[in-house]
């Protein structure tokens, strides 16, 4: 039986769509808002939500994510309570969820182990982004995990020997890194990403979603245009903490997402 993104891109791909991916952190600003903030994304057409787990040193997230993650573990979230988190989605959506994450809180929380409470818990696939999948094939205790989907990154800088080995070991999609740098909101899309897609398309039959710095409607609108799926994260993380003590922060995020999403599916 496949997978619950393998799934939504075989949809997604009958009706000629492309996915929208939805990032935040996990407990931002709260454990219990952050619920109600995934149901929300949920509701406002998100095709696969990416959960981050909070990390004290996100070397490859911009400042947004950065304070994301320190309001997270400063309301007390620990990896454990994502976990949770996931259960209590569980219970009102099926929604793919791909967990965002560096290694270090997983490793500590046990690899393996961590794996299999998070497919129990209802997650599908797991982005861990500082380890190289060179690294994971050759270290025994991290080849045992199984459960969740390896999501693959893809850099504009990296090479195409190098691209054909990174998809052979991933499953459910590629997220395919526009631009150089850490995360953050763009003004502008990078260049050259169509015919970037287009090289790591010979290399894979994997669906190839685009992700850092999209922003608004239209970046959506374009980006879904040329790939199999966009990406908007720090553009909603932004947008929580600057809305993160209204009452009806749900119904916000809603209808900042909303538009993002409808772009996403437009003609």
């Amino acid at each position: 039986m496949k997978n619950r993104i393998e799934q939504k891109f075989d949809l997604l791909k009958n009706d000629k769509k492309a996915a929208f991916v939805a990032y935040v952190c996990g407990g931002d600003p709260t454990i219990d808002k952050s619920l109600e903030i995934l149901l929300s994304i949920d509701k406002a057409g998100a095709d696969i939500i990416e959960i981050g787990i909070p990390f004290s040193d996100p070397l490859a997230d911009g400042v947004v994510n950065q304070m994301a993650a320190s309001r997270a573990l400063n309301a007390g979230t620990t990896v454990p309570h994502i976990i949770d988190l996931i259960k209590s989605f569980r219970k009102h959506s099926q929604t793919p969820l791909v967990i965002f994450t560096y290694l270090n809180p997983i490793y500590n929380y046990g690899y393996e182990r961590f794996h299999q409470d998070a497919s129990i818990a209802g997650a599908d696939g797991i982005l861990t982004l500082d380890l190289p999948p060179s690294e994971e094939s050759i270290n025994e205790e991290l080849c045992h995990a199984k459960g969740l989907l390896p999501i693959r990154i893809i850099a504009p800088t990296t090479p195409k020997a190098r691209i054909s080995q990174i998809a052979e070991s991933g499953l459910g999609f590629i997220y395919y890194v526009s631009r150089e740098g850490v995360t953050g909101k763009q003004t502008n899309l990078a260049e050259g990403i169509q015919e970037q897609i287009l090289s790591i398309k010979k290399l894979t039959d994997l669906p190839i979603v685009v992700g850092f710095g999209i922003s608004s409607p239209e970046q959506s609108k374009d980006v879904a245009s040329m790939s199999d799926g966009v990406v908007v994260g720090s553009a909603i993380v932004d947008f929580i903490s600057q809305n993160q003590n209204q009452a009806n922060l749900n119904e916000l995020v809603h209808d900042f997402v909303k538009p993002l999403a409808d772009a996403s599916k437009s003609d």
